[in-house]
């Protein structure tokens, strides 16, 4: 067998995985308004296994929307820490990949996967429920080939993400037994 092929367990661990997701909403900006349709029962999203969660520790995807300052991307940061693995993230809208309306402003982050692994982007200002539907499907569909893997990303490049957030945040400040 090769080293870089997925063992059965996991496979299966991972096929089990994308039918029962919790998302931690970490809502920052006009992107929240999209996502209560969502929940509703025209599109109901519960029926695709994915629900809400309160706590990022029981959580496995944070979903982002709208644009992060300097501060938010901090709680963003410790959120994200806090989170069990294997553990996802969904960027949602134009801001949080270029920073939306707000892409000039000094304390405004334009790309949040220099400082957290990104798995799934989706694009628009706002993107309507379908999409955020679609997005979701695609991120189940990632999670089931072995292909979400950020959180492997963020541990083997560790040091890439700590001097992007330091340069950003000045000190972010982390105790936990993963960085020790």
């Amino acid at each position: 067998m090769k080293t870089n092929e997925r063992g059965i367990w996991e496979k299966i661990a991972d096929q089990l995985r994308s039918k029962s997701l919790w998302m931690l909403y970490y809502c920052t900006g006009c992107g929240a308004i999209e996502l209560p349709p969502s929940m509703t029962s025209r599109f109901d999203m519960e029926r695709f296994g994915m629900g809400p969660m309160a706590t990022p520790r029981q959580t496995d995807i944070l979903f982002i929307t709208g644009y992060l300052s300097t501060k938010t991307l901090r709680r963003v940061i410790y959120t994200y820490e806090m989170m069990s693995e294997p553990k996802y993230v969904v960027g949602f809208g134009s801001c949080t990949l270029n920073g939306g309306i707000y892409y000039d402003s000094y304390a405004t982050i334009n790309k949040l996967d220099n400082y957290i692994p990104v798995d799934l982007y989706i694009a628009g200002c706002m993107p309507r429920p379908e999409a955020l539907l679609n997005a979701f499907n695609e991120l189940m569909k990632m999670i089931r080939n072995g292909e979400a893997n950020g959180w492997k990303k963020y541990k083997e490049n560790y040091e890439w993400y700590k001097k992007n957030q330091i340069q950003a945040l000045g000190e972010v400040f982390i105790h936990d037994e993963f960085h020790e």
